[in-house]
């Protein structure tokens, strides 16, 4: 495309294109945090630094998702990091924390 096509848009959305490329295994690597924490759960056995771990890549997934128009995704990293900042998850809560951390993945992966 030469100069004369190109809108700010369109360079908008490359440079998003780019950071995305750039900063997706990061993003992956915090959501394979907040799955090693779900499973950890489900086994009984959660130390604290896995907690601050999990709350700590949710609360980074939660700012960083809205930027690349994954506003679901933002929600759910906001809604794990709310129960992970409780008093922690009860066992009903396990099994939501696993649904929410599944559609955040698929929320990533729809992007990629």
């Amino acid at each position: 495309m030469d100069s004369m096509n190109k809108t700010p848009q369109t360079d908008l959305t490359a440079a998003l294109d780019n950071l995305w490329t750039r900063f997706l295994p990061e993003i992956q690597e915090r959501v394979a945090i907040l799955e090693s924490a779900v499973r950890s759960l489900d086994m009984g056995s959660f130390p604290a630094e896995q907690r601050e771990a999990a709350l700590s890549a949710a609360h980074k997934l939660a700012g960083v998702l809205g930027t690349f128009s994954l506003h679901r995704g933002t929600e759910l990293a906001r809604a794990i990091e709310l129960i992970f900042s409780g008093d922690g998850p009860g066992a009903h809560s396990i099994a939501r924390l696993g649904a929410m951390t599944a559609e955040l993945r698929a929320v990533i992966d729809s992007r990629t």
